[in-house]
């Protein structure tokens, strides 16, 4: 009888034990502007099922895609403020709030999405800048090369662009105004509408969203032109008093996973962009190449933009050049000058 109270109190004792080192799990919101079918969004929801595998379930994520829990612009206030605990969006929603990373949206002829997205992390972690302190930044990443797209009128020389309405956000905006249109500020979910009804005549955006938001279907002429082309960057980040809420393992594994998805984030923008040009092609569009003259008009008219930013940046008391100058290194480390 005494051999049986002994071996029932060992058990009890392993099970308070075993209770007393589980660690529970934490719920988070995760709030993105892309709809649930594009490649982006699917990625992200992906990011949410691998961070709970790695973290054994401590930490379970509920995805809100599709602006559901805070708009486009809001993301970034909604995170610090914890009306969600984790966000994706653009730094170019909120102009003047990022005044040291907006230099990474500037028109300095970026190739590709792997190499802006190498860019951005490459300048955030050189740079660690004072406007993303009140988030944990989990990663970063940036679109392929913004193209002129356009309703009606094809665009051959920057003589065309006059008179036309783009869609335009942050930089983009003061591109258009470069090459004689006229920028019109909206956020992505609003161009599809914008377009088909003449809102606007045409957009800068890269060439996935001819597939991944069906722009394709509601313009005709895409320029392709990289001597100028600019990226938009997007954060994912994290509430900071949610994220020191976590266990050292479980931020850890997220830190692990955040690594990975930058190079995954990276290749699906150019692999999307390889299919938005299909889809553009499929639709009978047609795609205009500039001569190497013409490109060099263009590029020559964009300086102003990025000398600007060197200028207004200072006003703000933040060096401009010294930002400038490690993004200009970061795309010459991989093979842009």
């Amino acid at each position: 009888m005494k051999r049986q109270w002994w071996v029932l109190g060992a058990a009890v004792l392993v099970l308070v034990l075993g209770a007393g080192s589980a660690v529970a799990a934490v719920t988070l919101t995760y709030s993105n502007f892309f709809p649930p079918t594009h490649v982006q969004s699917k990625l992200a929801e992906e990011w949410c099922k691998e961070v709970e595998k790695r973290t054994k379930g401590e930490v379970v994520i509920q995805y809100f895609p599709g602006q559901t829990l805070t708009k486009a612009d809001q993301v970034y206030d909604g995170v610090v403020s914890g009306i969600s605990d984790i966000g994706l969006s653009l730094f170019a929603y909120t102009r003047g709030r990022f005044p040291v990373l907006e230099v990474l949206d500037l028109p300095l002829g970026y190739p590709n999405g792997t190499v802006a997205t190498a860019v951005v992390n490459e300048v955030y972690e050189a740079l660690k800048p004072k406007e993303l302190e009140d988030v944990k930044v989990l990663y970063l990443h940036a679109h392929g090369p913004g193209l002129v797209h356009s309703r009606a009128r094809p665009i051959r020389t920057m003589d065309d662009m006059r008179g036309i309405k783009f869609r335009a956000t942050g930089f983009a905006a003061k591109i258009v105004t470069a090459l004689g249109g006229t920028p019109v500020a909206m956020p992505m979910p609003e161009t599809y509408t914008s377009l088909q009804r003449g809102v606007v005549d045409g957009t800068l955006h890269p060439m996935e969203a001819n597939k991944g938001w069906r722009l394709g279907e509601v313009t005709k002429y895409m320029t392709e032109n990289f001597s100028m082309a600019y990226t938009s960057s997007f954060f994912v980040v994290m509430n900071k008093q949610k994220w020191a809420q976590l266990s050292p393992a479980a931020q850890k594994a997220i830190d692990e996973v955040n690594a990975e998805w930058i190079a995954k984030t990276a290749a699906a923008w150019d692999e999307s962009d390889q299919e938005g040009r299909t889809y553009f092609l499929e639709q009978g569009n047609e795609i205009i190449s500039l001569s190497e003259e013409e490109a060099a008009r263009w590029k020559q008219a964009v300086q102003p933009i990025i000398d600007e930013y060197v200028t207004e940046a200072q006003k703000k008391g933040v060096d401009g050049k010294a930002a400038l100058d490690a993004t200009l290194a970061a795309l010459a480390r991989h093979g842009v000058r």
